[in-house]
């Protein structure tokens, strides 16, 4: 029998000799270094390549040390992407069948297709057609049909599906489909009007607008009517009739209203209910809204607008913020009753096990707050983490370290998809490396696909732990995984320089970029730590940090330096630790807002009642994150407790093993 791993080794009796096994395990190691480094010696002529193809020059795919590299296809992609309009039917048939079932052939798929339907080549749209959610592409593969005469009951059926089901704007290829829809005879009033119904509900009246044109003068004009009362409720609805139709686009009108003015809301509901005949459940949609976007922003009217919301109204949304609107006035026992309110499965949630508890400890009930306490502390969580300090127990922190066998690491690392993966990441092509990542995936087990995250980890993709890992409570505890730990030396030395706690930057870090050194927001932030390029300027400026231009940013030692000296010239501003993050995160408008709403509130109630959720979970998160990175750099942590204020000197805390794994983390 042949060895399906190494050809060269014999089987014996279905069974590899035990005396060659170190040999294979070692043969197969040093086979994997050579490749690896191969494509390290070869990765600045692919991405030479890569730059080349993409600027239209000359195939580089041609040079014959590129023959076989592992992303020969996706350089020629780069080229026929760039020249899609003139890329024959031949040569792209020639190129999907070369690399079929990769990422790179869906890809090319994705652009090719396209490129067919803008120059009507409907038989080879047609014959290379495969099932997608991109609704441009079903639109041309039903013009295809429509234009060869296959328009049967089938095509039909799926254009009115499609039709019904787009409540946003659709993409203009879409419109020869309908056209072609309305000469059947097939777009009838009646679905005219399931589409305009559809696109008030989601708050779209350019759609309405659009689907009333093939409606009969009068008819268009009431949709026009509808349409113009969702971009401005106010009174002109109140003539309307009293239809099933007026009723609904009058309790979304005033819905969406109240999502800008709950005032103007709350003074127009009365009216259209009584001459229109609002149900109690429209009008109970409007107050929903009314007392949202009140309570959001900590109006005085909110808890009379909450208490007029229905109890059948309330969904887990509201019931948190009334939660918040009656911690951020002090009243304890309304927070309690709120919690209580939620649901058991709501409720069981760490955060609200701990303020229940925090609401029954001031309520003078120690005995059961000291039970939800418990309950919470069992879990790695910034709440679970608060329960622990109250209860004075350790950290419930229990790190999980499987043992890998080298055939079952070597398997996995040598997958051809995740191979093409790895080289993409280091070249900075992260929407195909993450293409042919989800690909490896799917031929993955659940122990397969933590190997990968290993092999990720090792080649610097960190965030594949956070996007990959914590479908099991096992997989949660893989905190080396979860929370990589690199440029130690300059987070040491930069925490040192700026008087900051490097768990905190390493948290920081971990919570903005996931360690990846050039990761950039779609608001233009930068490198690690994630720093506008005006901000980094000023901030280097006035700590004397040398600063090459936002360029400067993806070097993992400047970004830290300039974004470690900006958290010290927060925390100067703002006092604690708490607070720093809050507006690191959100910006000093808001921040200086939820401080003058909310002056004296205690840490933990403070940051539950930040109006934006981002920044609520953001601030958290990184207080959590900073408790596990104390632990991988000391083996111990600071107290929560002392971290939130900032007493770097306080108690450390033992990390121990809870009796149950501990849930995910606020991330």
């Amino acid at each position: 029998m042949q060895n399906p791993i190494h050809p060269g080794l014999p089987i014996i009796g279905g069974m590899i000799r035990p005396a060659l096994l170190s040999v294979l395990i070692a043969l197969c190691a040093a086979a994997a270094l050579a490749g690896a480094q191969d494509l390290d010696a070869q990765r600045p002529l692919v991405r030479s390549a890569l730059e080349a193809a993409e600027r239209g020059q000359a195939p580089p795919s041609q040079d014959p040390t590129l023959a076989h590299h592992p992303l020969r296809g996706w350089i020629e992609f780069a080229q026929l992407k760039r020249d899609i309009d003139r890329v024959g039917n031949a040569q792209a048939q020639e190129f999907l069948q070369r690399n079929a079932g990769q990422a790179v052939a869906a890809a090319f798929r994705s652009v090719w297709l396209p490129a067919l339907a803008r120059r009507k080549d409907w038989d080879a749209l047609l014959a290379n057609w495969q099932p997608t959610d991109n609704i441009g592409l079903r639109c041309a593969r039903l013009q295809a049909q429509w234009v060869q005469g296959k328009a049967d009951a089938a095509w039909t059926r799926q254009a009115q599906e499609l039709w019904r089901a787009a409540a946003r704007p659709l993409p203009d290829g879409c419109d020869p489909v309908f056209a072609a829809l309305t000469a059947q005879g097939q777009l009838d009033d009646a679905l005219r009007w399931e589409r305009i119904d559809a696109a008030a509900a989601a708050g779209q009246s350019a759609v309405m607008r659009a689907a009333a044109n093939g409606l009969s003068s009068g008819e268009r004009a009431q949709a026009v009517a509808y349409a113009g009362f969702l971009d401005a409720p106010a009174a002109q609805g109140l003539g309307w009739e009293k239809s099933d139709r007026s009723r609904r686009i009058a309790s979304n009108g005033l819905a969406l209203l109240a999502r800008k003015d709950p005032d103007a809301a709350e003074r127009l509901l009365p009216q259209y209910a009584q001459t229109l005949g609002l149900s109690a459940e429209q009008q109970a949609q409007v107050r929903y809204q009314i007392a949202l976007w009140t309570v959001a922003s900590y109006l005085p009217d909110s808890a009379r607008r909450l208490a007029a919301v229905p109890a059948s109204a309330y969904d887990p949304r509201l019931h948190e913020w009334q939660v918040r609107e009656a911690l951020a006035r002090g009243d304890w026992p309304a927070a309690l009753k709120a919690i209580q309110a939620m649901d058991p499965a709501q409720r069981s949630q760490v955060r609200w096990k701990w303020f229940q508890a925090r609401m029954l400890d001031k309520a003078g009930q120690p005995d059961q707050a000291r039970r939800l306490y418990a309950e919470a502390a069992r879990t790695a969580t910034f709440h679970g983490f608060l329960a622990a300090d109250r209860l004075g127990q350790p950290y419930a922190l229990c790190p999980r370290e499987p043992q890998d066998s080298a055939q079952a690491r070597a398997a996995v690392a040598r997958d051809p998809a995740l191979i093409r993966a790895m080289e993409l990441w280091k070249l900075d092509r992260a929407a195909w490396a993450t293409a042919e990542w989800n690909d490896a995936l799917t031929r993955f087990n659940d122990d397969q696909r933590r190997i990968a995250v290993e092999v990720a980890h090792d080649n610097g993709w960190f965030d594949r732990a956070v996007f990959a890992l914590g479908r099991t409570p096992e997989e949660l505890q893989l905190y080396r995984l979860r929370f990589p730990l690199q440029h130690q030396g300059a987070i040491r030395r930069q925490a040192s320089n700026n008087a900051i706690d490097p768990a905190w930057l390493a948290a920081q870090i971990r919570a903005e970029s996931v360690f990846n050194p050039n990761a950039r927001s779609p608001a233009n932030a930068m490198g690690l730590m994630q720093v506008l390029p005006g901000t980094g300027a000023e901030v280097a400026r006035r700590n004397g940090i040398a600063y090459g231009g936002a360029q400067s940013l993806y070097d993992p030692q400047t970004n830290i330096a300039i974004g470690s000296a900006y958290l010290r010239e927060l925390l100067d501003t703002y006092g604690t630790p708490y607070v720093t993050i809050a507006a690191y995160n959100a910006g000093p408008v808001p921040t200086a807002r939820w401080q003058s709403q909310r002056p004296g509130l205690e840490p933990d109630v403070w940051i539950e009642t930040i109006s934006y959720k981002e920044t609520r979970d953001y601030v958290a998160r990184v207080l959590a994150f900073s408790v596990i990175y104390d632990w991988r750099l000391n083996d111990d942590a600071l107290s929560l407790t002392d971290r939130i204020h900032g007493r770097l000197d306080g108690q450390r805390k033992r990390l121990a093993c809870a009796e149950q794994p501990g849930t995910r983390n606020e991330e």
